[in-house]
């Protein structure tokens, strides 16, 4: 009876342990989601967001999660999801994942072709759902984009949106030609994001336009 007693101890003590384990491997896991302007001109960027989520392939580790969409005139679908992925915690298994993830991005980059409008609100609720849902520890949204939203008459999204813990970091963010007309249009833009993403409880907000320093993505992250 004793001995009995003690194997079921045992099992739900390895079962509660398994879990814990699981629990923590989520909470040690980061999730990025990147999303990629398809608007006007900045279609033309699309060879620099390939250099972006290279870099991200390369840095995201097995067990973590990788999610790139598209940003157009209405941006809050699923439909919008180019490629994701939950790497396996096996390093050739990830590899193998990464390796597709890539292959299918190429292929969505090469035949980008520019939108009349852009719903980035739409695309950061978007992004915030799928983060929220892998139960990642550190989550991450990147805006490749100019981050000029445009939106057609009946698109609402004029409303307080929720980032809560999510690091918020805008890659690329190209000048317009007003911009240069008035670089203060420029600055306003930003400063407008960053006011918006606070708001919505980001963990942080960063820019970031030199491709060549991308590892200052997950600085201090």
């Amino acid at each position: 009876m004793m001995m009995r007693t003690f194997l079921c101890s045992a099992a739900v003590l390895g079962l509660a342990l398994a879990a814990t384990g699981c629990v923590d491997s989520r909470s040690q896991a980061h999730a990025v989601y990147m999303l990629v302007d398809n608007s006007g001109t900045y279609a033309r960027e699309a060879g620099k967001a390939r250099l972006v989520i290279n870099y991200l392939l390369g840095t995201l580790r097995p067990g973590d999660s990788f999610a790139v969409a598209r940003v157009q005139s209405r941006s809050f679908s699923e439909k919008d999801i180019v490629a994701k992925a939950m790497f396996d915690t096996r390093p050739s298994q990830a590899n193998t994942q990464k390796r597709a993830f890539r292959d299918k991005t190429d292929a969505y980059l090469r035949g980008v072709q520019g939108t009349a409008y852009t719903d980035i609100t739409g695309a950061l609720i978007q992004g915030a759902e799928f983060l929220n849902e892998t139960g990642a520890g550190r989550k991450t949204i990147i805006i490749f984009s100019d981050m000029q939203e445009e939106l057609d008459k009946v698109t609402v999204r004029d409303f307080p949106i929720r980032l809560d813990n999510i690091r918020v970091v805008a890659v690329n963010v190209t000048k317009l030609s007003t911009d240069n007309i008035d670089p203060r249009r420029y600055l306003g833009r930003l400063e407008a994001w960053q006011k918006r993403v606070q708001a919505a409880g980001a963990a942080e907000w960063k820019v970031i336009n030199d491709i060549e320093h991308l590892d200052a993505i997950f600085a201090n992250s």
